[in-house]
């Protein structure tokens, strides 16, 4: 039961984390979720904090 829980605690985790970077970034830097095209800010923002961490993992 323990290794269960452990098995799903790190994709939960990786949600509950993603969904705060998602509400830090539309809520809280008024510029990303002003005009027409507001959740495109938001993407490449997720995209490229993605993709800086995958970097920091392969090269560190």
């Amino acid at each position: 039961m323990k290794t269960v829980i452990w098995g799903l605690l790190i994709p939960f985790i990786g949600t509950v984390a993603g969904a705060m970077l998602y509400v830090v970034v539309e809520e809280l830097i008024p510029e990303m979720s002003s005009g027409e095209y507001s959740n495109i800010g938001v993407v490449f923002f997720a995209v490229g904090f993605s993709l800086m961490m995958a970097l920091d993992v392969a090269l560190g």
